[in-house]
């Protein structure tokens, strides 16, 4: 392990199968012990708070879809992106719904078929994951590339 990636054992560390680690997690939790993130993608309805890392906010009201599907999009391929050697961590208010909506499309950009990516995220990060209908549907329609 290199030491800006994951422990694969710590809380809601997802292995994605090109062995990149990305964390999920609920702002509602407090933070979990270890080494902080060197980049979050914040995926709330209004501003996070500020953090002591580097941060991305994508306005995504709870239960609902990204407001800006262009900058989810990009927020997410440089989540991916900054995966391969940076700690990143994706978080919502309680780390289910829009994290595991999240994690699913970044399991796509690592080459999970988008049919799959929901299954496999619920399978490797929380059998919760991914709450509604057009969650799912989003997951399905997001583009491998653009």
């Amino acid at each position: 392990m290199t030491p800006h990636t994951w422990d694969l054992r710590a809380p809601g560390v997802l292995p994605l199968p090109s062995g990149r680690l990305v964390r999920g997690r609920g702002l509602g939790r407090p933070l979990p012990p270890g080494p902080e993130p060197d980049f979050g993608v914040y995926l709330l309805g209004r501003r996070p708070p500020e953090m002591p890392w580097e941060t991305f906010w994508v306005r995504w009201a709870d239960f609902w879809l990204p407001s800006s599907h262009t900058t989810a999009r990009r927020a997410l391929g440089e989540a991916w992106d900054r995966a391969a050697g940076e700690r990143v961590e994706l978080a919502c208010s309680g780390g289910r719904g829009r994290t595991g909506t999240a994690l699913a499309c970044l399991a796509v950009l690592d080459g999970v078929p988008a049919e799959e990516a929901v299954a496999y995220v619920r399978e490797h990060y929380h059998d919760g994951a991914v709450e509604t209908p057009w969650q799912k549907r989003y997951v399905r329609r997001f583009p491998a590339r653009f």
